[in-house]
């Protein structure tokens, strides 16, 4: 049984919908804001907008990682203008801070000179401060967001921006990112990670398509998809292989992007992730990152000082595994069960669908927003109870949202009769 953190929700959620129950449920997240994106006068968007919290968390810069998914939701709903607004700005800033890539590309092997992956979105600089820029998942996020809507002809690139966008797979080769150890989705140890390789394989073959389009040449482009497809076939469907305890990690729920929205794996590999998830990560709020992930462990804002809790944890999360006791206290993900239930809807299975789409408005709190997370926090008598943290509304979790309910409506446009459970 689900347990709704909304009651209005609660009593629009149905076990099999009509197009009447879903227009019921969009409208009373139109009508409470769930849905409302804050952006800014780049054309980007910020992790959060949630008011003061994000100036300790710094939630108020722009990621990269984040704002491809939402600029993609956006794409998925038709709103192009937006999502190539946020194509354009993000090549902007690459362009911008290209000596970066320059210094890679020419051998450079110091972690500092990494294009970054968060800025300050109002004016497109870097920010000052120690940070795990080397995120090569984030970099594959991009191109695979700018080739796939160029492809869609949602924008028009340039000879200078096609020579900016040329630039990321001279430095994914520079840097030999099949087996880079980078700090992935979560910026935390760096390792070498099937999510992250992955996710640079599925920017490489979208740019590659992009250039036959274009009648450009291709084949460096698609060998060196290539490379990445091979190591992938030597760690699926393991996220880590490398034998260092740190390192090695069996379950992540980021393997879930490589089936959706990126499509890069098959039917067999899809369905063996998908299980681990539902049987090693899946909880009764939401999906957990990884097994015994230390973030927003039990009692976290009580336990662990502010100023440590969005440090640069690239060398190690020691200070903060003491935190998690067991397995079961790892904080529950808001992000992976609209993204699930969108896959399950591309797929036609409607049953899945709905219940993942069901659990993710389950997980919308009782002010109509959408968390990045639950957590366990002391309650009087010594219980634990989840609560969600406080980077709410989380733009990430809103944009899987957004695509969950568009895939919802497809399914029904398609086939009324299969969004059942």
């Amino acid at each position: 049984m689900l347990s709704f953190h909304n009651r209005e929700l609660a009593a629009l959620a149905r076990e099999t919908y009509i197009a009447d129950d879903l227009s019921a449920v969009h409208d009373a997240l139109s009508r409470h804001g769930t849905l409302n994106f804050v952006r800014l006068p780049t054309g980007l968007f910020p992790a959060s907008s949630a008011g003061e919290s994000i100036e300790a968390s710094g939630y108020g810069n722009v990621w990269v990682r984040d704002n491809v998914f939402v600029a993609y939701a956006h794409h998925v709903i038709g709103e192009n203008d937006i999502a190539a607004g946020v194509a354009r700005a993000l090549l902007e800033f690459f362009d911008r801070h290209r000596a970066r890539f320059d210094k890679v590309i020419a051998g450079s092997t110091g972690l500092t000179h990494r294009p970054h992956v968060r800025f300050n979105g109002n004016d497109l600089s870097e920010i000052e401060e120690r940070w795990p820029h080397a995120q090569n998942d984030a970099l594959g996020y991009f191109v695979w967001l700018y080739a796939e809507l160029a492809l869609h002809d949602v924008l028009e690139p340039t000879e200078h921006e096609l020579d900016t966008l040329l630039l990321f797979p001279r430095l994914f080769e520079a840097i030999r990112y099949w087996q880079d150890e980078d700090s992935g989705h979560w910026e935390e140890v760096r390792k070498i990670s099937a999510s992250s390789i992955g996710t640079v394989v599925a920017g490489l073959e979208s740019l590659g398509r992009l250039l036959e389009k274009r009648r450009k040449k291709s084949d460096s482009v698609a060998a060196l998809a290539a490379r990445g497809r091979q190591a992938l076939t030597q760690i699926l469907p393991n996220e880590c292989v490398q034998m260092s305890p740190r390192q090695n990690r069996r379950y992540d729920a980021a393997l879930l992007f490589l089936i959706y929205p990126l499509k890069i794996v098959d039917d067999a590999m899809a369905e063996l992730l998908l299980h681990d998830c539902e049987r090693y990560l899946t909880g009764r709020t939401g999906i957990r990152r990884y097994l015994r992930d230390s973030y927003y462990a039990p009692d976290f804002d009580r336990d662990y000082p502010e100023e440590k809790r969005t440090a640069d944890h690239s060398a190690g999360t020691e200070t903060r595994d003491v935190l998690i006791d067991d397995v079961g206290g790892e904080a529950q993900w808001c992000m992976f069960d609209p993204i699930l239930s969108a896959y399950y809807g591309w797929r036609g299975d409607a049953e899945r669908q709905v219940h993942h789409f069901n659990r993710a408005l389950a997980q919308i709190t009782e002010l109509w927003q959408c968390p990045e997370l639950y957590y366990l926090q002391s309650v009087e008598g010594g219980a634990r109870e989840f609560h969600p943290n406080t980077h709410v509304p989380l733009l990430w979790t809103q944009a899987h949202l957004m695509i969950a309910l568009e895939t919802m409506r497809w399914t029904l446009s398609h086939d009324p009769g299969k969004a059942s459970r």
